[in-house]
This record gives C-alpha cells, sequence and structure tokens, in this order.
C-alpha cells in the first residue's frame, strides 16, 4: 500500500477563510491584484491479479496555483501546496517576482463573470467506503469477469477507485468560488485467448458519485460482451467502406479534433478554423455538437472553470454549420464576446471541452432514418474503439490514421476484424456523415448514439 500526505488536504477548503487571509497578505505586500485556484483531493483505489491484491493505494493531492499582476499589468505565476500564512506569502512573493519576466503579449486578466451566479447541480456526496472493502469488491467483479468464458483468462487492466475533491477560485475582486465532490470508478478490461488463435481484448468503464452506485454488473457484462464478441475474428480486405462508430469512438474521433472550436488554438494558429470560420457550414446540416459539461450523466461535471467563469451549455455546430468557439477570458477578450466557462488557469490560460453531447439537430430529421447495422444490405464496418489518437491524429491538418478494433457485419453476421486501421480527414467525415443509430448513449466523455459514416478508408492486416 502506498500513501502521501499534504497540509494543503487534510483539513479541507475554508474558501472564504482563505480568501479573507489571502486579501490581508497581499495588502501587507503592497499586492493589489492576485487570484488563486486550488484542486485538492483524497484517493483511494486498488487493483487485483487473479484473486489477489496487485495493487492499494491511499494519497492526498493538491494543486494550488497563485497569480499576481503588477503595477504595469504583467502577471507572474506560482504554485504551493502550503497554504498556511508563511506559505501563501512566499507564494504571493514569488508570483511578484516573476510578474516582472511576464509575457506583455499574453495578459489574462479576471473574468467578468468570476461572481455571476452559478448553476446548482445534484451531485450526491458519498463517505468513502474502506480500501479492504473496495479490494473484495473488486476480486469479486474479477472473478465474476473470468467466470463467463473459458478463454477469459486474465484481466489485466482493473481499477476500482473513489475519490474525494474539492475545487476553490478566488481573486482580490471579491471572487469566492467553491465546490466539492464525491465520484467513484470501475474499469474492467479482459484478455482471452483460445488455442492457435491471438489473444483478444475490450472492455468497459462505470462512473458514479461513489462505490455503492456503481453499476458493477453491468461493466461486467459489457466486459464480457465485447471480448467474447472479439474471439471470432477473420482478415478484412482493404478498402473503402461504410463505418458505424460506437458512441466511444465517435466522441475520442472528435475530442481528438476538438481544436476545432478552441479559441485558443485558433489565435495560435494551430486550428483547421480560423476567426472567421464561425457561420460556415462544417458538417452536414442535421449533426448538432454541444458542449454541456453540466449534464446530468457527466459525473464530476464542475459548475466553474479555472478562472471562475460558470460552466453553461456551448452549441458548437448546429445544422451543421460552427456556431461557437470554446473561450478563456483571454481569447474572449479577443474575440469581442463573454468567456464561456472553459479556461484552465495559468500565465496562458488553456481552453479545453468539458463534455460533448452530439445528435441530430432538432427539426433536422436527423439524415436516414431506421438504421440498423445488423439488418444492412450491403458490408458496415463497426468501428467499437479507437487507438493510439495521441500518434495517429494531425490535429492542424485534419487527417488521422488510427488502428482499431471493430466487426465487420454482412447480412447480419458480425464477425471481429482482426487488424486493421481507418484514415481520413475530420472535414470529410463531418460531411460523410449519414446519419445516426439508436438512442444516444451517455458515456464518460459524453453523450452520443452510434453514427454512420460513408466511404472511409480501411485497411487490413498484410
Amino acid at each position: 500500500m502506498a500513501a502521501s500526505s499534504n497540509p494543503a488536504t487534510s483539513a479541507g477548503l475554508n474558501a472564504e477563510a482563505l480568501s479573507s487571509r489571502l486579501q490581508q497578505l497581499a495588502q501587507q505586500a503592497a499586492i493589489q491584484q492576485w487570484d488563486l485556484g486550488a484542486s485538492c483531493s483524497t484517493d483511494t483505489s486498488v487493483q487485483v491479479d487473479r484473486g489477489e491484491a496487485k495493487q492499494m493505494k491511499g494519497a492526498q493531492r493538491s494543486a494550488i496555483t497563485v497569480r499576481v499582476w503588477n503595477s504595469d499589468g504583467l502577471v507572474g505565476i506560482t504554485s504551493t501546496s502550503d497554504l498556511s500564512d508563511e506559505g501563501l506569502v512566499r507564494a504571493l512573493a514569488g508570483a511578484r517576482d516573476a510578474s516582472a519576466f511576464g509575457n506583455a503579449d499574453e495578459t489574462p486578466a479576471f473574468s467578468p463573470l468570476a461572481t455571476a451566479p452559478l448553476a446548482s447541480l445534484e451531485q450526491p456526496h458519498h463517505e468513502p467506503q474502506p480500501i479492504l472493502t473496495l479490494l473484495e469488491t473488486l476480486k469479486q467483479a474479477e472473478r465474476q469477469l473470468l467466470d463467463r468464458h473459458a478463454a477469459i483468462g486474465t484481466v489485466p487492466y482493473n481499477g476500482l477507485a473513489q475519490r474525494s475533491s474539492e475545487r476553490l477560485y478566488l481573486n482580490s475582486e471579491g471572487a469566492c468560488r467553491h465546490q466539492s465532490l464525491t465520484t467513484a470508478s470501475l474499469y474492467l478490461y479482459a484478455r482471452a485467448e483460445e488455442a492457435g488463435r491471438k489473444p483478444r481484448s475490450s472492455g468497459a468503464v462505470r462512473l458514479a458519485y461513489g462505490t455503492t452506485n456503481l453499476d458493477i454488473e453491468g461493466c461486467i457484462d459489457e466486459a464480457a460482451q465485447r471480448t467474447i464478441a472479439h474471439l471470432d475474428y477473420a482478415p478484412i480486405e482493404t478498402g473503402h467502406y461504410t463505418c458505424v462508430f460506437s458512441p466511444e469512438a465517435f466522441l475520442d474521433l472528435i475530442g481528438a479534433f476538438s481544436s476545432l472550436f478552441n479559441a485558443r488554438a485558433v489565435l495560435d494558429g494551430v486550428s483547421l478554423s480560423q476567426r472567421d470560420s464561425l457561420g460556415q457550414t462544417l458538417a452536414v446540416p442535421f449533426l448538432s455538437i454541444r458542449d454541456n459539461g453540466l449534464h446530468p450523466g457527466n459525473v464530476g461535471a464542475s459548475v466553474f472553470d479555472g478562472e471562475g467563469t460558470p460552466t453553461a451549455p456551448l452549441d458548437l455546430v448546429d445544422g451543421g454549420v460552427l456556431r461557437h468557439f470554446l473561450h478563456s477570458e483571454a481569447t474572449a477578450r479577443a474575440f469581442g464576446v463573454p468567456p464561456t466557462g472553459h479556461a484552465g488557469m495559468g500565465a496562458k490560460v488553456s481552453v479545453g471541452a468539458d463534455w460533448l453531447e452530439i445528435g441530430a439537430t432538432p427539426g433536422s430529421g436527423g439524415g436516414q432514418q431506421g438504421l440498423n447495422r445488423l439488418g444492412h444490405d450491403g458490408a458496415v464496418v463497426v468501428i467499437d474503439s479507437l487507438s493510439a489518437l495521441h500518434a495517429g491524429v494531425k490535429a492542424s491538418q485534419g487527417s488521422f490514421s488510427l488502428p482499431f478494433d471493430g466487426w465487420l457485419v454482412q447480412g447480419g453476421n458480425s464477425r471481429s476484424i482482426e487488424a486493421a486501421t481507418v484514415a481520413g480527414d475530420i472535414r470529410t467525415v463531418l460531411q460523410a456523415i449519414v446519419g445516426f443509430e439508436g438512442d444516444a448513449k451517455v458515456t464518460p466523455d459524453g453523450l452520443c448514439p452510434y453514427v454512420w459514416v460513408e466511404g472511409l478508408s480501411i485497411t487490413g492486416e498484410a
């Protein structure tokens, strides 16, 4: 068992008291403008290997950032894990000294929405379970998964974890944001092998607000079904196919090209979008992509971003047209719009999506109706999961070439594909969507149905 402790997390965070102390300490140091962002958590996790404990961990972590603006408007930044008066004094002084070297071309300011009302979310808090209880629960889950099929010999990647976390944002103009949350996660990734055949693997993930609410049976069922479905595999001929992306795979693909919607990437010249791209057609006229971090399915949702801006739904693509970019305070100021609640915190503030909803634009018809991969006349490739997203995607060029796990479906029969790569251009993909199959599914990364795309290049194993 591994463990660590940190004074910043051991007693929790009192946002109002910390804000008052910081204000006093800043005044004593003649600092007029400052802000602080903090994220603290207590984590417990276990892993097992064939009925035995593989790893048991407990840790307290913190990430605390202090920024100070000098009289020239330049920003200095420092990190600390010490929230005592002495630690805060050192952090303020370090950020003040660093501001002399601030980048005049990157001058973030306070978000004008840092004191705006926040949304109210139903996020029930759960008491943490003893680590030995987690271990026994995971052992049972592993055993049940191993018993599902004789070919499933191991569950090499697995984990059951729980977390209690707090986030806050404070600034010298009175912003005082605080959120506490409990979450739990389970993942099971099985490995199956039959005599004379290659090993096949697949898995499943479940999230909840507490370990007692995790859908353990559902996770076992999904991991078993997906793994067993890959046992009967065969090569696929290289060619162009109509592809059906699983919700998880399509969300991963869109996430890999999220710079399309990222104002920071646009300003830095590393996005396919330009400043004048808003209002232009990006996809088929029935596609909608919304960033909605407040969706009830988003376990672990944050009600404010790294600058204190409230989280809110934002339509990125509506009716196939690019409608909005994701913004921080600085990018919003450059575009002359309000910040959208998607900022990190730093001297140069990052921007990122929260939780995507993908589907049909209301009233658009949603493309072809009644799509059913098992009832389709021709051959379709079902792409279940994508791999090597970090290496196979060139986001600034739009191209991708990614290994995938999936099935070739012909005449109602489904057979796993031995090994193959899907390649294309994201702009072509968005214009080649045929329609959607089934209801949208809640996943850890967003909400999405099965997505049909025609004419993608599939390269089989030589």
